[in-house]
């Protein structure tokens, strides 16, 4: 069984930046995808970025540009690089392997 748990979040200004990570545990491998999902209120679920075995990365449209997905394999810890953050972005950011998740960090963007 994989236990993920993501830490960062916070309230940050218009603009700003923040830097979630995901701390996997379990079973360490990278030899499968990881993904970062966010839910803001009343809405759906979305993928935001996802990054797999060989580093290829993808990003949902609205945060090309502004976020970057990265790895630490040695610490077994993945990155969500969130830059020129606004209000739109405000939600609960999840990361998954798909099969298991997070319990989730919630980031709001709020001046």
């Amino acid at each position: 069984q994989l236990q993920l748990v993501e830490s960062g979040g916070g309230l940050v200004q218009p603009g700003g930046s923040l830097r979630l990570s995901c701390l996997v545990s379990g079973r360490t491998s990278d030899s499968w995808y990881i993904y970062w999902f966010r839910q803001a209120p009343g809405k759906e679920r979305e993928l935001v970025a996802s990054i797999g075995r060989t580093g290829v990365t993808e990003y949902e449209e609205s945060v090309k540009g502004r976020f970057t997905i990265s790895r630490d394999s040695a610490k077994n810890t993945w990155y969500l690089q969130m830059d020129s953050l606004k209000p739109e972005d405000t939600a609960v950011y999840y990361c998954s392997d798909g099969n298991y998740w997070g319990q989730g960090t919630q980031v709001t963007v709020s001046s």
